[in-house]
């Protein structure tokens, strides 16, 4: 404020008050052409025109939104389960499918061994049978 202003450059105000109010003008002035040109570079350098656009257009989109945001709960490992969850019931399922197939490639191979075994009982049989009329 201009009182406070005085108040530091008292000593000066007494001799030129009209001069003091002045300079104080133009501090002020200046002082806000520099904040302007700060605000203005770290908006460019930061891109943040195009991010606040970007911003504006997520609100008008969740405005049509009847279901509320996803909010974090506080508590990161229930956030990430939730976020995985998804994920690890996809997988599961495949995991499942892909347990399903060697289970039957598991019996496809077991009546194929069954099957071998008993072909094999049979050949012994015959090779005995043909061994004892043989002899």
């Amino acid at each position: 404020s201009y009182q406070r202003f005085v108040s530091c450059y008292r000593c000066f105000y007494k001799l030129q008050p009209q001069l003091t109010r002045s300079i104080y003008d133009q501090f002020i002035s200046q002082l806000q052409a520099s904040i302007k040109e700060e605000i203005q570079e770290v908006k460019n350098e930061g891109n943040l025109e195009e991010l606040f656009s970007s911003l504006d257009k997520i609100v008008e989109e969740a405005k049509d939104r009847e279901e509320p945001a996803w909010r974090p709960s506080g508590q990161p490992s229930r956030d990430v389960r939730g976020a995985l969850a998804p994920y690890l019931l996809q997988h599961r399922s495949h995991l499942r499918r892909a347990l399903r197939r060697r289970r039957e490639q598991s019996a496809g191979v077991a009546e194929a061994v069954l099957l071998g075994r008993d072909r094999i009982a049979e050949l012994q049989q015959l090779l005995q049978a043909r061994l004892q009329a043989w002899q």
